[in-house]
C-alpha cells in the first residue's frame, strides 16, 4: 500500500472544497496584480456558484429519495446504483457542483491564479475519491455499474 493510497476516501470532499476555497482566497490576495475586477466577474461568479449549489442539492436529493448513503467516504454503504435524474447526466453531480462553486468563487474573487486551484481540486477529487469509489462500485454492482459508467460520463 503506497503512502498516497492512504488518502483515498479519508478526507470528506466538502472539507477539500472548503480548503481549496481558502487557498483560492489567499492566492487572490497574494497575486492581486493578476486580478480582473468588474461586475461581469461578480455576476458570473454568483451564477456559477448558484448553479453549483443546485447541482449538489439535486444529487443529494436523488440519493435521499433512493435511500442510499450520501457519505462518499463509505461507498460500500451504497445499497443501490442510482442512474436516473441528474445521475443520468453525470456520475458525480455533487463533485461537479462543488467544482462549479469553486469556479464561481474564483470568478467572484477576480483571480486568474485562484482558478488554478480548481484544477488541483479536480485532480485531487478524481484521484483520491472518484477513482476509488468507481473501483468499489464496480466490485459491488458489477456489470450494471460498468454499463452505467460506459453510458454516463464521470464529470459532464
Amino acid at each position: 500500500m503506497s503512502y498516497l493510497s492512504t488518502l483515498e476516501l479519508k478526507v470528506p470532499p466538502i472539507v477539500v472544497m472548503l480548503l481549496t476555497g481558502v487557498l483560492m482566497f489567499l492566492a487572490s490576495i497574494a497575486t492581486v496584480q493578476f486580478s480582473v475586477d468588474g461586475p461581469v466577474m461578480d455576476i458570473a461568479g454568483w451564477a456559477f456558484g448558484l448553479v453549483g449549489l443546485v447541482v449538489i442539492f439535486r444529487g443529494v436529493q436523488v440519493f435521499k429519495r433512493h435511500q442510499t448513503t450520501v457519505d462518499p467516504r463509505i461507498p460500500s454503504a451504497s445499497n443501490q446504483l442510482v442512474t436516473n435524474d441528474i445521475y443520468g447526466l453525470t456520475r458525480n453531480p455533487m463533485y461537479l457542483g462543488m467544482t462549479l462553486c469553486l469556479v464561481g468563487w474564483g470568478l467572484y474573487l477576480g483571480s486568474i491564479v485562484a482558478l488554478v486551484f480548481v484544477a488541483v481540486f479536480i485532480a485531487f477529487i478524481t484521484r483520491f475519491q472518484i477513482c476509488t469509489e468507481e473501483r468499489l462500485l464496480a466490485r459491488k454492482f458489477g456489470k450494471s455499474y460498468l454499463e452505467y459508467a460506459k453510458d454516463v460520463r464521470r464529470w459532464i
